[in-house]
């Protein structure tokens, strides 16, 4: 399948955020393949139960390179494609932001796993400000409680044995399911269910395009599976899609009509 030939409704792309210095955890150079021992405390019952184990993802948390990213080629291409007047959707597990700071319009972006911009405490279920726990973590704290009820303060993300949200996994389903091309950018697709999510595409009809430098379990199902450094295709891919959609006679697929 040919890059041009894709001519979609929506535009889905998972996770592209390590060519802004954040570091992915699974890969050959990944924060868990190198450490295995650190994965433990973003396992929620580990978390919830061991203070020594939140003073440890606090730490990793107050000094995370994605505090100090910038948008990277392949989020300003997104935007691009989205100002083209292509029905773009994101679905990303990522939860440092970069979409929306590169111009996603906020209500388009769905954070699979949750951000890292927030912090919910697990008695009360108030939310504030990761920047306010941050600064007492910094200032020696190392288990911060909530100020309303003393319970627990965890970042608003998906751990290891927490459920994503129903209404948001749901949501995600239905645009998955709605899709005519699914992109799925950056992801082991290890994950579930966020990688199921290329099969409910496929299921209703979509066409998968993955770009991913090594094997995913979702391969055997895409049209056309891409092995490019991400920011270097993914530019490429958008402005081919967007060209489509200004000359839809460029599509071959295209019969005429309205």
């Amino acid at each position: 399948m040919a890059v041009r030939d894709i001519s979609p409704e929506r535009l889905l792309p998972p996770r592209i955020s390590t060519d802004s210095g954040v570091p992915d955890y699974r890969g050959p150079n990944g924060v868990w393949t190198r450490d295995p021992a650190a994965a433990e405390a973003f396992t929620y019952d580990r978390f919830m139960a061991d203070p020594a184990a939140r003073a440890r993802f606090w730490r990793t948390y107050a000094d995370h390179p994605a505090w100090l990213a910038e948008p990277n080629a392949a989020h300003r291409a997104t935007v691009e494609l989205e100002r083209s007047s292509v029905a773009v959707r994101i679905l990303t597990q990522n939860v440092d932001g970069l979409h929306q700071r590169a111009g996603s319009a906020v209500r388009k972006v769905l954070e699979l796993h949750g951000t890292m911009h927030e912090v919910v405490c697990t008695g009360c279920g108030a939310r504030t400000p990761t920047a306010r726990t941050l600064t007492r973590v910094r200032a020696g704290e190392t288990d911060p409680r909530c100020d309303d009820c003393g319970a627990v303060l965890k970042l608003a993300v998906v751990l290891f044995g927490e459920y994503l949200d129903d209404r948001v996994l749901s949501q995600a389903r239905q645009i998955a399911a709605a899709s005519q091309l699914l992109l799925a950018v950056g992801s082991s697709l290890l994950v579930e269910p966020a990688a199921s999510l290329c099969a409910v595409a496929v299921a209703a009809g979509a066409r998968l395009v993955i770009v991913n430098r090594d094997e995913t379990p979702y391969d055997h199902l895409a049209d056309e599976v891409l092995r490019e450094p991400i920011g270097a295709i993914l530019p490429r891919i958008v402005a081919a899609l967007a060209a489509n959609r200004r000359d839809p006679v460029a599509d071959p697929r295209h019969r005429g009509g309205p």
